[in-house]
Formats: structure tokens, sequence, C-alpha cells
């Protein structure tokens, strides 16, 4: 069912990556054409920003070594009885593979104003995520795919499967630097958080998400020479996903996300962005928790900037997802 769906034939069992890091990408950014049925002018913006990092990618061909083969995730999915389509989510969101952001409390998932990717960039079920990329080059492509980068509550809501009102404390970011604004922030957010929770549940859990890869044994740092992107095929877990039906937000890789400290920098507003935030656990959890990694757990000041910073952090195991705003009920209405 998937391989029907994505278009293209799926490789056989393999836990080594591509031979060269230029034949990956090309794998990739050729699904995400045909599955997501981008138009020549988004193709070309994606192999632009592409061709414009000497890392984006799946990672390290020469030290990369996968944990699941696109096969073997084809049938563990279908032994699930999972495929990752959702006739609803599509319906509302107008695209596949993305999920509505809503309150089910109060809200049904079509008075979604929004909508978030179910799986890690490029969003199709069996690919690997990308990775080594910053956080500009992230927005940039979700902007390319007619997207956007998520702001940090839409993600935390979709882990936590309830989408609330930005939660941003921009009363003790006045008058403050970006630093210090991002750190006050944080540390009221996280003193006001009651309800811990994973996108799978009300504890921590092993062997429920993509996170008992391991790290290279020449990953002393976070160099591209040493460091394998050892993860799995996107959705290989179909017990790690939230109530709203978002998968490998634990486990996997990390995610860049917008972090206002102002109401003008939402994303969701379209305004200009904020600091960089980077959510989510990653493929190494089940053996070693390096921090936090509940829903709405906001980061320390790590690698800290602007989202459109030129120098804006990437690594080895950070990847991102897109969210996309719906029309309003007055602008559909005739």
């Amino acid at each position: 069912m998937i391989a029907l769906l994505l278009g293209v034939a799926l490789a056989g069992p393999q836990t080594a990556a591509p031979e060269t890091r230029e034949a990956d990408n090309e794998a990739w950014i050729t699904a995400l054409a045909r599955v997501h049925a981008l138009s020549p002018e988004q193709i070309a913006r994606v192999r632009e920003i592409v061709a414009g990092s000497e890392l984006l990618g799946r990672g390290n061909p020469a030290v990369t070594v996968r944990p699941l083969s696109r096969e073997q995730c084809q049938e563990k999915l279908a032994a699930a009885g999972e495929d990752w389509t959702d006739p609803v989510g599509e319906a509302v969101c107008g695209r596949p593979y993305m999920a509505p952001l809503y309150d089910p409390k109060t809200q049904t998932p079509q008075q979604a104003t929004s909508c978030i990717d179910r799986l890690e960039f490029p969003d199709i079920p069996c690919e690997y995520p990308v990775v080594w990329v910053r956080a500009r080059e992230a927005q940039e492509l979700c902007l390319a795919v007619g997207k956007r980068l998520c702001d940090a509550h839409e993600w935390e809501g979709a882990c936590q499967g309830e989408l609330g009102p930005p939660d941003y404390r921009w009363d003790l970011a006045e008058g403050q630097s970006a630093q210090s604004a991002f750190t006050r922030m944080r540390a009221a957010h996280n003193r006001a958080q009651t309800d811990r929770r994973w996108s799978y549940g009300d504890s921590f859990r092993t062997g429920v998400c993509a996170q008992d890869s391991t790290k290279s044994p020449t990953c002393t740092g976070g160099s591209w020479a040493g460091c394998g992107s050892n993860h799995y095929p996107a959705g290989s877990f179909p017990g790690c996903q939230s109530p709203l039906g978002v998968g490998d937000l634990n486990g996997n890789a990390a995610e860049h996300m917008n972090l206002p400290l102002s109401a003008s920098q939402l994303a969701s507003a379209g305004g200009p962005l904020g600091q960089t935030e980077m959510k989510g656990s990653w493929f190494i959890w089940d053996k070693y928790r390096a921090h936090e990694d509940w829903c709405r757990w906001r980061a320390p000041y790590w690698h800290g900037g602007a989202v459109m910073a030129e120098d804006s952090h990437r690594n080895y195991h950070l990847g991102f997802r897109c969210c996309a705003d719906l029309p309003s009920v007055q602008e559909s209405s005739p």
C-alpha cells in the first residue's frame, strides 16, 4: 500500500546509507515532488535550497548506519494495518499526511485553523528524515512546499493532543536581550506545566518510538565526519503517535521550530520569525536520555539565535516538520 502511495519502488533491506549525499538528496527530492504533487517552481526552489548547503540531507553516507530499512518499515506498517493516510485530515488540510491542529474538548477537526505534518520532513512514510538542516533552511523548505515552520505551541499541542492558544510570556521579554527573554519565558512556561505527558501516553516508555538506534562510535562531538544520522524510516513505529495522529514527535529526529519573543514573531500570524527552539527526543533515547522531552517542555537556550540567521544551528540528529495555515471560515465563505 505504501509503495503504491509513494509511486516509487522501495529498496530492499539495507543498513548502509546511499553512496553519496547528492544521490540520496535526489532520491528524497524526487519522492517529495511526487507524493506531495509539487509544481515545477516548487521543486526548483527545493533544489536551490538543498544546493546551497554543503551538509543538508539525510546524513553522512560514510558513517550513517540505518537500524531499519525502508522495506522493513513497509512490512512493519502493513502488519500493523497502518499506512499513515487519514481521510479526515486530508480533507481538512487539503494535503496528504497532515493532521488538523485543534482542541478535541471544544472543537472538531473541521474547526482547525492550521495543520501539522504527521511525520518529519519530507513527511513521507518509510522515508528517512532530512537533517543537518539549519532553522533558516527548514523555514525556507517549508515555504517552498507551501507551508511554514511550526510555532512551539503548535508542536506542543500536536504532541499533547490538544492545541491551546499561544502561551508565551511575552511580558517577560520586554526590554530584554533575546537570550534573556528566551530564558525568562522558558522558566515561567516550564514551571506552569502540571500535565506532563508524551505523545503516546502519560509516562515515558522505551520500545514505543524510533529511539533504540545507536550513536556512531566515532561521534564524540557533533561532526559530519564522525556522526552518522542513524535514524529510522519515518513512521516506523505506528504506536508512537499522539492523540491528534501525529507521529515521531518523540524519537527519530529532534526538530526545529519557531519560538516567538513577541506576538509579531508568530509564524502562525505571518510575522517575521523569532528564536530557534528544538523539540522532541531523538534516535538513542531508549539507551540514553540526554535531557527532558515531555510534550510541552521547552529547552534551554542551546545554540540559540534567530531562526533566520545565516548560521542558525544544524547537526546530525536535528530535522524538522512543517505546519500550514487553513483559510478562515470568512475567507472560505462565498
